[in-house]
């Protein structure tokens, strides 16, 4: 099946959502919340992130769709957007093939 070109504005995007991505504390969060959801004093509590930068990441993150977020009280909880866990699992897959790619060739 063939797919629809994206349009110069899609893939603006999708860059800038990517480019989100790159950082490595990003990505922790993202790791730790694939076990469900945290509220932000578990995330600094298993992130090792200082509170006011935990916080900041997160913004990012909900703001460019990545996380979910809901208050209970002065609580507040963060979650994985839906489909994030599936992208983290494509990357893994993808890793895993590129590694043993390499070691194949290296054999």
């Amino acid at each position: 099946m063939r797919k629809t070109a994206l349009t110069a504005d899609a893939i603006r995007l999708i860059a800038e959502r990517f480019k989100v991505l790159a950082e490595p504390a990003r990505l922790e969060i993202l790791n730790t919340l694939r076990s469900g959801e945290r509220s932000v004093t578990e995330l600094v509590g298993e992130t090792g992130l200082g509170q006011a930068n935990l916080s900041k990441h997160l913004q990012l993150l909900h703001a460019h769709g990545f996380v979910a977020r809901r208050k209970e009280g002065v609580t507040v909880y963060y979650a994985l957007a839906e489909s994030v866990d599936d992208l983290c699992d494509i990357m893994t897959r993808q890793l895993t093939a590129q590694a043993t790619s390499r070691r194949r060739a290296l054999a």
